[in-house]
């Protein structure tokens, strides 16, 4: 079964192949060809932390390619993913000059640095500081929880499903707690990039999405439950968010 994933977040079961999209598709020609056409290639799957970087891609106005991959999909862009990543972790990113990103913050830190005037890293060195704060932030607690709690067995020597439950559920409560802290530390200004939303608004929302925290924000932080749900409604979020986890009829 698919796990959420540090870094390789899960793709629900039966959903389709995302469809390409102007001047981005979802085919998977190789790397090299991708790369030699002066594109980005991306890979990951729907429902996944891959939804950051295409989001940040299309702020930034860059053309790519998204390969349909992940460590538990039996298919042939999955040795391709092993070869770039050897972890399998998704979103791992090929840029036009054939080199390897991986980790959803360092590449959101590639493209803002790469492309300034998109404000993705903020107008200043002051909101730069704290985007990036909130970055890492973000990758070092958030995410390091959600891989304890897909893979509890890599983190007890104890082999019985209850032991290894109870280190999901540990780890599933100082997800939620790491979550409240960031919601208190980084206040809306009015977006957690400051006066304009950016890279770190990005990384929360998609985040927070695909770990299935958002029932316990809504009830614990409610006001940084609304303001993830202004996110989302973002003209720069809201078409890639919505390819990812369709609305329900």
């Amino acid at each position: 079964m698919p796990k959420l994933g540090c870094m390789t977040a899960a793709t629900p079961i039966g959903f389709p192949t995302l469809s390409p999209q102007p001047g981005n598709g979802s085919a998977n020609p190789s790397a090299a060809s991708q790369a030699a056409s002066g594109e980005y290639v991306l890979y990951g799957l729907q429902g996944s932390g891959s939804a950051i970087v295409e989001i940040a891609l299309q702020w930034c106005g860059q053309p790519y390619r998204v390969v349909q991959a992940a460590s538990w999909e039996a298919n042939a862009a999955r040795e391709e993913l092993r070869q770039l990543n050897p972890l399998m972790q998704i979103p791992t990113l090929r840029t036009p000059q054939g080199a390897v990103l991986t980790e959803s913050a360092a590449i959101l830190m590639h493209l803002g640095g790469r492309h300034p005037d998109t404000g993705l890293l903020g107008a200043d060195d002051a909101q730069r500081d704290q985007i990036l704060r909130g970055l890492v932030f973000v990758a070092a607690n958030c995410y390091s929880c959600i891989s304890i709690t897909d893979y509890p067995e890599r983190y007890t020597t104890q082999t019985d499903d209850a032991s290894r439950e109870a280190v999901r559920q540990a780890a599933r409560q100082r997800l939620h707690l790491h979550w409240t802290l960031f919601a208190d530390q980084f206040p809306a200004r009015p977006w957690l990039s400051g006066a304009q939303p950016g890279a770190l608004d990005v990384m929360a929302v998609i985040v927070s999405k695909w770990s299935g925290t958002r029932p316990y924000l809504e009830a614990h932080r409610p006001s940084f439950f609304a303001l993830l749900k202004r996110i989302e409604a973002l003209p720069q979020v809201a078409g890639v968010h919505a390819q990812h986890w369709p609305p329900s009829v």
